[in-house]
């Protein structure tokens, strides 16, 4: 820019140039297979850097653009739709042995009747020989 005395700063407007399809994307390839780079290429040919990054959009194999893998942590909906399905597979299960631990109430029942046999009092004396408070444990005495 040249500017005098008292007067309005010229500009000087740089000749437009054409550059054929097959010399950028040469020039595309070069860049993408890094043999060289975008500022060398534009200081080499008195290209924008703007120019070149616009080829690389258009000619480029890729785009351009290199695939970016975004992972984004849980969010609080995510979380607990996890733990409301977390609390429905516990029921579930909690359904399953109770059905199960009926079943095997009324088995132990049908069994007490066919045989005459009291297998609930004979089962809980066994168990609560171990565990009664009033016995001391004299194992190792």
């Amino acid at each position: 820019m040249s500017q005098t005395k008292g007067t309005r700063p010229q500009w000087h407007r740089q000749q437009s140039r054409h550059f054929s399809e097959s010399f950028k994307q040469d020039k595309v390839k070069e860049i993408e297979c890094k043999l060289t780079t975008v500022n060398q290429v534009s200081r080499q040919h008195g290209v924008s850097r703007t120019a070149v990054y616009k080829w690389l959009d258009k000619y480029s194999v890729n785009n351009g653009r290199k695939a970016r893998l975004i992972v984004e942590p849980m969010s609080d909906s995510s979380k607990i739709d996890a733990l409301q399905a977390r609390i429905r597979e516990l029921e579930r299960i909690i359904g399953q042995k109770q059905i199960e631990l009926e079943f095997k109430d009324k088995m132990i029942d049908l069994a007490e009747e066919q045989y005459q046999v009291d297998i609930k009092k004979k089962l809980g004396s066994k168990l609560s020989d171990g565990l009664s408070p009033d016995k001391t444990n004299t194992v190792g005495q």
